[in-house]
């Protein structure tokens, strides 16, 4: 915080706007940067109004040509994203259920949301949400988003000054712990995916020896169980195929027979 405060307090609204704007292209979180803006607006050295103005236009340029990049680009483009997620493989799917749910009011909180945040604005653009829609309702997000850090600032300016002076002193043991807690959780992550992913081969079969077992007659239960947007965007489908969603499986259960193999993909 003491960094940003320095490198704001340095390069004025610029830093702002470029902090801003940069942190939609990198996994860097723009709260603590909106944070400083608004405590030195509060100590004076920046212009309240001027300073969540630059940062607006910043968060929204920048989401604009997420949004123009997803709209070309398509879930290429999202898969691609995905893959810096711990769990990349639920990454898109969580984030199509939930625009595909709320529609363009998702973009109001997308910015509060990890996972979301990054890709809303391409996701929208792969689904073909309208310009003006998308403009109007990731303008009112982003509005959002840079009033509540900006204002958190502008108000505790005195407590978050307090917070980086002891910062300052406890930097090492703080640092420190900050460090091994994230490890831990990381590791955790990587392990429980590794033991899914582990389980997940043992009943894994390739798509040629599920085409060899379909042109010999075999009597196999294929299962669609892809998202219906990404259905929409490539409907073809393995001949014979029963689309479900993966929310719908357990009211299914009664239709998927026992007597067979059970096939089912998602991508």
């Amino acid at each position: 915080m003491q960094d940003l405060d320095a490198f704001v307090r340095s390069y004025g609204y610029p830093a702002v706007f470029a902090g801003v704007m940069g942190e939609q292209f990198a996994p860097i979180p723009g709260e603590p940067l909106l944070l400083a803006a608004g405590a030195l607006a509060g100590t004076g050295h920046l212009s309240l109004g001027l300073a969540a103005t630059v940062a607006l236009l910043g968060a929204v340029i920048g989401d604009v040509v997420w949004y123009e990049i997803g709209r070309r680009g398509g879930h290429r483009v999202l898969r691609w994203l995905c893959r810096v997620s711990i769990e990349p493989d639920s990454c898109v799917r969580r984030s199509e259920e939930i625009l595909s749910r709320r529609g363009a009011g998702a973009l109001l909180v997308a910015k509060f949301i990890p996972g979301l945040h990054s890709v809303a604005q391409p996701l929208a653009g792969a689904l073909g949400m309208r310009r003006a829609q998308f403009f109007a309702f990731d303008l009112l997000g982003a509005l959002l988003w840079v009033g509540l850090y900006v204002g958190l600032g502008y108000m505790f300016h005195a407590q978050l000054a307090q917070a980086v002076s002891l910062a300052e002193h406890l930097r090492g043991g703080a640092l420190l712990a900050l460090v091994g807690a994230f490890a831990v959780y990381l590791a955790v992550k990587v392990v429980r995916r590794q033991w899914f992913l582990r389980q997940l081969r043992i009943a894994r079969i390739t798509p040629d020896e599920l085409k060899t077992r379909l042109d010999q007659g075999e009597s196999v239960f294929v299962v669609d169980l892809r998202h219906r947007v990404d259905v929409q965007a490539e409907p073809t489908r393995i001949p014979g195929a029963v689309h479900l969603e993966p929310a719908e499986l357990e009211q299914a259960a009664g239709t998927i027979p026992r007597d067979r193999d059970v096939v089912v993909y998602c991508t």
